[in-house]
């Protein structure tokens, strides 16, 4: 097969995967379990192409993943996570902790597997998944502190959970007092240099005039880079490096930051794309049935026990140091919407890709990763706004960011806000200039019934619209407070002293 038939081939791949977004944004599941359905389907299964190559796997889905994570960092907002970062921290330390050794103990047991390997298996299960998380909770009508929360752990937790992995397949038995040490300050090294390099970043580009707009987007991802592989070769945690220098450019002020966001979420898209194709090729189904009943036990383990262990254990350790209070419906959602997607597949390919593991070992723990990930991805996906709504933790009136590659919004500092009018709020019936914004926001467009229009001072919303309002930076959370304010009491809402916190 020539080199264009391969071109023709990856073509006709990337651009059936991007038709499949559609379909899987509007059926409420990650995309990654359409990509991983083109890889079975020309794989030796389907097409019959051959590929097995564990530590090309490994090292490309490492790869990847930085890419990832780099576009997580990039268009998190500070702001809304700010707050949730200590609970964060808890769950992607101690809560990973937990969650190994709740997989581990019954796996040992009911499955009859080594110590080791149940440990290994329940460290590459450890870790929820950046590109899933990102990709189906920012969909969702969640409070900002709840949202923070699972997108700051999904882009803390891959950081020690590698290292676990990486240990656990080395063969090496470090006492755990020297395991945590080692952890410790992996994480210290990854912290520091994502930081450092983060700011000089920053600086550089604020100082620095590029020849062209283009140059910058390259510049930010080259940065992040840097602080991936320099950690590596330091010996620190590469994850940590890219997602913090990632999240401090893409909050900071720099030149043609949106445009950075954007050329960051197309690559982060191609590396999703080519990261799932390739363990769907790396897999085998002739050999999966033997991994479906162990993988379904395995599964069942970590998504009612694991999991909702890790988060009551990390719920505890933050109301006692009095950083954070989680109620249980708030506990009940993270613990369902702990996605697993690509990090457990790649994490598997570690100790295949190892010579202290037996082939068939390395592989069956493979197997019974893949399995988990579709079946409760499937699972747990599509079921997430239902879960949300049943708990109570949806918020309708939300408002979220849209993306709007718009040069006088990026000059004037400012935001496009979506918010839609849920059926119980008291937004409905009131006049635009009742709202009193502040005089840097304005209800630029209201979509009613399919029907979009600007709308005058006079006119009243009403339930189900949506409403488009363009802030400036400064005045957005006083914007956002009105609105909440304005929802739960009414136009009148500052008479009964409700400030819409």
């Amino acid at each position: 097969m020539n080199w264009n038939v391969w071109l023709l081939l990856g073509a006709g791949i990337l651009i059936a995967a991007v038709v499949a977004v559609r379909v899987a944004h509007w059926s409420g599941l990650p995309s990654l379990l359409i990509f991983l359905g083109f890889g079975l389907i020309i794989g030796e299964s389907g097409f019959g192409i051959q590929f097995d190559d564990a530590q090309i796997a490994q090292q490309l889905g490492l790869i990847a993943l930085a890419i990832i994570l780099a576009e997580g960092g990039l268009t998190t907002t500070w702001s809304h996570v700010r707050g949730s970062i200590p609970t964060a921290v808890v769950l992607a330390t101690a809560g990973v902790g937990v969650s190994i050794a709740a997989v581990a103990v019954p796996v040992h047991f009911l499955l009859g597997m080594d110590w080791r390997i149940a440990l290994l298996l329940g460290a590459i299960l450890a870790s929820t998944d950046a590109a899933a998380v990102f990709s189906v909770l920012r969909r969702l009508p969640l409070p900002r502190r709840l949202s923070g929360i699972l997108e700051a752990e999904s882009g803390f937790n891959d950081a020690p959970v590698v290292i676990a992995v990486m240990m656990l397949s080395t063969g090496s038995s470090p006492s755990i007092w020297s395991a945590l040490a080692e952890v410790v300050i992996e994480l210290a090294i990854g912290g520091g240099v994502g930081l450092v390099v983060g700011q000089l970043g920053v600086y550089a580009l604020r100082r620095v005039a590029l020849p062209a707009s283009g140059l910058y987007p390259i510049a930010v991802l080259a940065l992040a880079f840097v602080a991936y592989a320099g950690t590596v070769q330091l010996h620190g945690s590469g994850f940590l490096a890219v997602y913090l220098a990632a999240l401090v450019m893409g909050n900071s002020r720099m030149p043609h930051r949106a445009a950075s966001r954007s050329f960051t979420e197309g690559l982060a898209w191609l590396a999703q794309i080519g990261l799932f194709v390739m363990l769907g090729l790396l897999a085998s189904p002739s050999k999966m049935p033997a991994a479906v009943v162990p993988g379904l036990v395995t599964g069942l383990i970590l998504v009612a026990v694991a999991r909702p262990l890790s988060i009551m254990v990390s719920a505890l350790l933050v109301r006692l140091t009095r950083v954070d209070r989680l109620d249980w419906r708030e506990q009940a959602f993270l613990s369902w919407a702990g996605l697993r997607g690509a990090v457990p597949i790649v994490l598997a390919t570690i100790p295949w890709a190892a010579t202290s593991i037996d082939d068939a070992t390395a592989r069956f723990v493979f197997d019974q990763v893949f399995v988990i990930v579709v079946v409760y991805t499937l699972l747990q996906g599509p079921t997430l706004p239902w879960v949300a709504r049943l708990l109570g933790v949806a918020v309708p009136d939300q408002a979220r960011d849209l993306e709007v590659e718009s040069a006088p919004l990026e000059e004037l500092k400012a935001d496009l806000l979506q918010i839609k009018v849920p059926p119980s709020s008291r937004l409905h019936g009131v006049e635009i200039f009742e709202l009193r914004l502040p005089s840097d926001a304005q209800v630029t467009l209201i979509v009613r019934d399919g029907r979009t229009f600007v709308p005058s001072d006079t006119t009243r919303i009403r339930t189900d619209d949506q409403l488009l309002v363009v802030a400036t930076a400064a005045c957005r959370e006083t914007v956002e407070r009105r609105m909440r304010a304005i929802s739960r009491r009414g136009k009148l809402a500052g008479w009964f002293g409700e400030r819409g916190a």
